[in-house]
């Protein structure tokens, strides 16, 4: 019989347990052993059941064994000292506290989805875990972070397999009061919530549900309130799920939502309001917009309002493919943003010219949330510095006349955060453990892996319709002595979850081999529209049901933080093997290494920059180094799939498996080879990668410089600098370069040029522009390298000319050999810009100007 209604029904804990509570519902429990061990203890077969989660294990308890402990000595001792170590956690100052500079007041980091731990499944995959750990390491420095999503009642979903190994999806409903949150309420005990106005005279309403990560609150916005129609009560549903006009109402939420929850979160807690947001994706772009909104409410003009809300503002793009962007219709943006709809006072035209695609190949027609994030932020950046070359090259066309290179967009390689992802056991290591002590460590970690396993398999195979009888061969499957490799991530197809199919009787040698066999553990999620992706699944499930390989390779249905923390720790070899250069960061690898697993990847995200070979083997790419994976033909794709499988079969085959199996000469059975790469994993890779260095870099490279310009930039301020920039914007189209000559007094190296320019102003002043020289290395073509270019300011020379132009001299040093080339340039120039290619204006010489007077010389 089906409950009509359901409720969760609270404990109630016996005074000397009442820590037990702010334990729970703190989540520095997802990174904190002791903590942890604690719960178990309470309750061990509860705690179990629930899958480890404290807030359901306490509500799990019966009411004699709380009162068993309430007078237990030693449970209560170790009750105390945990409580004890959460309040000094919170408290003591931290390394931000500790900082000379200052620093911001406070961030607000806003991301669609935030994994913090199985307990709370707000996540799809790397986006979302990345988040938490951001948060994590934030809570650990000290940083005043607030984090701000959306609660989504399916979450994402849980996945099975049918018996023919098709994805299945089902979406559980969570209900909040059985998770580690709570409402934010008013002083007055009410719900805050949070409304939007839609089109038609309806409302979206939102309350606000509170998650303690450490030292970070996170604001969670949940439109499934009884005041909402059912339509609105349905926006946040599930997490990347619905059509257009749901993303986009989800978008909405929490953008504009997320700044007004925060505002209600300062004005309740009385927390320092940020100086700073930063927007995790294009998804909450829509923040700077609520942000100029609550300025224009004051009488603030628009451009003034969008350079005071730049100055404050971090966007981080995690994509390097176009079609990861949320893109929108514009007339579907302008109802929900115009005059019947949100941010009322704000110029819809404004708003959508800021994110028209005004680049060769974009369409006028849609609304780019990402070009939107670029627009409304001061800085920016990718998520490793492969990602960051890709990302200039991608939105290079909203800078036109700069090259790719001087695109202001950064990176900031991404880290992950060591307690939550690092197995007790290795962490329980000295830094100088032995090679049989850590032997011993890894196989005991693979051992456990290999039990999960079976665990997991067998419950999938029940869920395939598979009866008990059938299962006996799954007490068989895999081996804690075999190599054991890992692949675990969603399945977009430039992830390439079948290339280890390539070949199958080569593959199946390798699973198979006598002497040195390796086994594959697998496991990933399509997404629910994505049939290409649920197919690829198919065809590996299909192949891992063959009672030949069966007992060498598996694949887990329900890829989740659970799951991925056994992977990480128990795997030998972590495997990656995309469409380079698609993966922007690619974390999971990173997890691993932290555990003494190595890496076989092919030099994409953060394996391009920290690849050595002490740490483990890059597979060899046919991409030709270039951005283009996304326009190659299907035959191109095809060969270049051929020749990267051929590769990874030959890596496994001749170095990978062969450096596990090899005991060398030792005579204790240890393969040396194989321990020291992991001793050099966990000493040289390990800290580099980090969230707590993401985070820092982050908080120094990004968020103190955009909270001195957030300071810098008051309505005033802005005022001005608005005013300047539509000054620059009217005369730009009249600044010329009108004449170039130089005198080489020497061609050999250590020479320089003096070079003169006279440059036509337009009605703008000197102090308006920087005129530049940029000199360096140049290809057959004449172009100049971008990433060895030097540019050097020339200075402005005597009064106007009678015609009002300029002159502008300075000497260039010809400081390497080969051949060489410069040319001239005029930039605006202000104090308050961030970069000087923030305006995308550029004026350059004339085509016949630059072959006449602006031509290369060869240096001996």
């Amino acid at each position: 019989m089906k409950a009509i209604r359901r409720f969760s029904v609270r404990p109630v804990l016996p005074e000397p347990l009442r820590p037990l509570s702010d334990l729970a519902h703190n989540l520095r429990w997802s990174w904190h052993p002791e903590t942890r061990e604690l719960f178990r203890r309470a309750d061990p077969d509860g705690w179990r059941a629930c899958g480890g989660d404290p807030v359901r294990t306490l509500g799990t308890v019966s009411a004699r064994r709380l009162e068993e402990l309430a007078h237990d000595r030693d449970f209560l001792e170790r009750l105390s000292a945990a409580a004890a170590d959460l309040r000094e956690y919170l408290t003591e100052p931290r390394w931000y506290q500790r900082a000379e500079d200052e620093l911001p007041a406070a961030v607000a980091y806003f991301s669609p989805e935030f994994g913090i731990t199985a307990a709370l499944p707000q996540y799809s995959g790397g986006l979302g875990i990345l988040a938490g750990d951001h948060l994590k390491a934030a809570s650990d420095l000290g940083v005043p972070l607030i984090g701000v999503g959306l609660l989504y009642r399916h979450g994402y979903f849980r996945q099975s397999l049918s018996r023919d190994g098709w994805q299945q999806e089902h979406y559980p409903v969570l209900d909040p009061n059985e998770l580690p949150l709570e409402v934010l309420r008013e002083p007055g005990g009410a719900p805050v919530r949070v409304d939007l106005r839609l089109p038609g005279a309806r409302t979206l309403r939102a309350h606000v549900w509170q998650a303690r990560v450490g030292r970070v609150p996170l604001l969670l916005l949940d439109s499934d309130v009884e005041d909402n129609a059912p339509r609105e009560r349905d926006v946040t549903d599930r997490l990347y799920g619905g059509g257009s006009e749901h993303r986009l109402l989800q978008e909405m939420l929490l953008g504009i939502g997320g700044v007004r929850a925060v505002r209600a979160y300062c004005r309740v807690t009385g927390h320092p309001e940020p100086e700073v947001f930063h927007t995790n994706e294009g998804h909450a772009g829509f923040l700077g917009l609520e942000r100029i909104r609550e300025m224009s409410g004051e009488g603030v003009p628009f451009d003034t309002a969008l350079e005071a809300v730049r100055a404050g503002t971090v966007f981080t793009t995690h994509t390097p493919v176009p079609a990861g962007i949320d893109r929108f219709d514009r007339e579907l943006v302008a109802r929900h943003l115009g005059d019947d709809g949100e941010l009322p006072g704000v110029d819809v035209e404004q708003v959508l010219r800021l994110g028209t695609e005004t680049y060769p190949g974009g369409d006028p027609g849609l609304f780019n949330m990402a070009v939107m994030g670029l627009r409304l932020a001061r800085l920016a950046n990718g998520v490793s510095t492969l990602h960051g070359a890709v990302s200039r090259e991608m939105f290079a066309g909203l800078w036109p006349g700069f090259d790719a290179a001087e695109v202001p967009i950064t990176s900031i390689t991404n880290g992950v955060h060591a307690p939550t992802w690092t197995a007790d056991e290795m962490r329980a290591l000295p830094a100088g453990a032995g090679g049989a002590e850590l032997w011993e460590t890894r196989r005991t970690l693979r051992e456990h892996l290999v039990h999960e396993v079976r665990r997991r398999l067998h419950a999938s195979w029940r869920q395939r319709g598979a009866s008990d009888a059938e299962l006996g061969w799954i007490d068989g499957v895999l081996d804690p002595d075999v190599l054991t490799i890992g692949f675990a991530r969603r399945v977009p197809s430039y992830k390439r979850l079948t290339l280890m199919l390539r070949d199958r009787e080569r593959l199946t040698e390798l699973l198979l081999h006598p002497t040195r066999p390796v086994q594959l553990v697998v496991a990933g999620k399509a997404h629910p529209a994505d049939d290409g992706g649920k197919r690829l699944i198919q065809e590996l499930v299909r192949f891992a049901d063959d009672p030949r390989v069966r007992h060498r390779i598996v694949f887990l249905p329900d890829y989740g933080m659970a799951m991925a923390q056994k992977l990480y720790t128990g795997c030998d070899v972590w495997l990656n093997n995309p469409l380079r250069p698609l993966e922007a960061c690619g974390t999971s690898g990173m997890k691993a290494a932290l555990n003494g697993c190595l890496n076989l990847s092919v030099r994409d995200g953060w394996w391009e920059e920290w690849y050595e070979p002490d740490f483990g083997w890059a597979i060899p790419t046919a991409d030709g180094g270039g951005p283009g994976a996304a326009h190659e033909s299907a035959q191109d794709r095809q060969r270049r799939d051929d020749i990267e499988a051929a590769a990874l079969y030959e890596l496994l085959r001749e170095h990978v498996a062969p450096c596990f199996y090899d005991r060398g000469p030792g005579g204790d059975g240890l393969p040396e080879r194989w321990i020291e790469m992991v001793r050099q994993t966990r000493q040289r890779l390990g800290p580099k990668v980090l969230a707590d260095r993401m985070v820092r870099e982050y908080t120094e490279r990004l968020y103190s410089p955009a909270a001195r310009a957030h300071r810098a930039l008051d309505a005033a301020a802005a005022g001005r600098l608005a005013a300047w920039k539509a000054r620059v914007r009217a005369g730009w189209p009249r600044v010329a370069i009108d004449h170039v000559e130089s005198v080489c007094e020497s061609v050999e190296l250590g020479g320089s040029l003096s070079l003169r320019v006279r440059v036509a102003l337009g009605g703008l002043e000197p102090d308006d522009v920087e005129v530049q020289a940029v000199a360096g290395r140049v290809d057959e073509s004449d172009s100049i390298a971008g990433d060895e270019a030097v540019r050097v300011p020339l200075k402005p020379s005597g009064g106007p000319e009678e015609d009002g132009s300029r002159l502008y001299e300075g000497p260039l040093t010809l400081d390497r050999t080969g051949p060489f080339g410069y040319t001239v340039r005029v930039l605006p120039s202000h104090p308050l810009l961030a970069d000087p290619a923030e305006m995308g204006l550029v004026t350059l010489p004339p085509d016949d100007l630059g072959a006449r007077e602006a031509a290369g010389v060869l240096l001996r």
